[in-house]
């Protein structure tokens, strides 16, 4: 049984802006600007070296509809390397790189097929194999509707059949639901792998047959935490072997320290640079929030005279200048907690608090979220945020009341 193999990956968002981030050095500022172009390239030089049969990219290549010059420009040149190494790439473009953007075009070569938006068919022969690959590019901004109809039946017995989806599974509400659809849905067109992208999530919805969302090649803020890559898949008609190759330039992480025991600064600063070394060694450059755990009356009197923001920028210090870079965004600590009995009314206030929708959370946070200076600043708020609130909200309120 012949056996092909090509790369999977899908949401490269080439030149995206990475908002969100204040008072980094000049160099480490660069790192993060350039990451998606790096991860890029990475994909790149593996498939020189490695000779895969084609690539897959599932949509959103570039982060927006006005696709950058420098964003396009780094493509090409990448397509045009892929061509001299007879390596095809099947691409298709989705809700941020829709096809009713403007831009300044680019000619890609031709080893590169771009799909329209209407479902097509892209039909390739590999040593004898027939390979056909279904998919379309994203007309609009957005499509709501599902699209997979427009999808043809695996009729051909002898071929391998390959379908390439932008779009969200129907219950997943983490992302914006474009061209739903559920795996039933999939798995009834006997395709023998169902190529995902627009999740940035590195997910398997269902092995055998494969249906996969790679993730993106490079995280882009602090939601998108760990690597970051694509799937490098052996596939025949009988089985599939997949393999995850991390790409991630920049790699954004939790880190938790320890700090039980502590007494001096020197102490925690101390526990502070082991785990960032750890960090480092793990994985490469990157960008952290860091926790301070187990946060006791002795410790905290270390935040008496010296305020969180000043621990941060001295912690930072400490890391100037130390490669890779290990950038800490943002600074929490966290006091140690020791069983107690709930009252009636805090009791009342956690059950009030489990029923608020998101309505309600979004009229508690107006304030933050209708400020004229700062709302630009503020992600939207989305259900994964929603029970961080509560599970947050929850546990200050059990502190203090402890406190008190």
């Amino acid at each position: 049984m012949t056996a092909i193999r090509f790369f999977h990956m899908a949401d490269l968002h080439l030149d995206s802006p990475f908002k969100g981030l204040f008072g980094l050095p000049e160099q480490n500022l660069k790192k993060i600007r350039t990451s998606t172009f790096e991860a890029f390239e990475k994909i790149i030089h593996k498939a020189i070296n490695e000779k895969p049969d084609f690539l897959l990219i599932v949509g959103d290549l570039y982060d927006g509809e006005h696709r950058s010059l420098q964003a396009q420009r780094r493509f090409q040149e990448g397509m045009e390397v892929l061509f001299q190494h007879n390596i095809p790439v099947i691409l298709s473009y989705g809700n941020h790189d829709h096809l009713n953007g403007s831009w300044t075009r680019f000619a890609l070569p031709s080893n590169v097929y771009e799909l329209p938006a209407e479902t097509s068919v892209v039909q390739l022969k590999i040593r004898g194999q027939q390979v056909n690959i279904y998919g379309f590019s994203y007309g609009e901004r957005h499509i709501k509707e599902s699209m997979i109809d427009s999808y043809p039946n695996a009729n051909d017995q002898h071929a391998i059949h390959i379908g390439m989806l932008h779009g969200s599974e129907s219950s997943d509400t983490t992302h914006a639901v474009y061209a739903p659809f559920k795996k039933e849905q999939l798995l009834e067109k006997n395709y023998h792998y169902w190529a995902l992208g627009h999740i940035h999530k590195r997910q398997l919805l269902h092995k055998e047959p494969p249906i996969v969302y790679p993730g993106n090649i490079q995280s882009r803020h602090r939601k998108e935490q760990g690597f970051k890559g694509f799937y490098d898949v052996t596939l025949s008609q009988v089985s599939a072997e997949l393999t995850f190759v991390p790409t991630s330039a920049v790699v954004y992480n939790a880190v938790e320290v320890d700090c039980n025991g502590v007494f001096h600064a020197n102490e925690l600063l101390a526990k502070c640079e082991a785990v960032l070394a750890l960090n480092r060694q793990e994985y490469g450059a990157s960008v952290v929030e860091l926790h301070l755990k187990n946060i006791d009356e002795q410790a905290e009197a270390l935040f008496e005279h010296a305020t969180v923001d000043a621990w941060l920028e001295t912690i930072r210090e400490a890391e100037d200048g130390i490669e890779p870079m290990c950038w800490v965004q943002k600074l929490m600590y966290h006091r140690k907690t020791t069983p107690y009995e709930p009252t009636a009314a805090t009791e009342s206030v956690i059950n009030l608090m489990e029923q608020w929708d998101l309505t309600a959370w979004k009229d508690i946070l107006k304030d933050l979220y209708q400020h004229a200076g700062g709302a630009r600043f503020v992600e939207p708020l989305s259900e994964q945020d929603l029970n961080h609130l509560k599970s947050n909200a929850q546990s200050l309120l059990a502190d203090e009341i402890q406190r008190a």
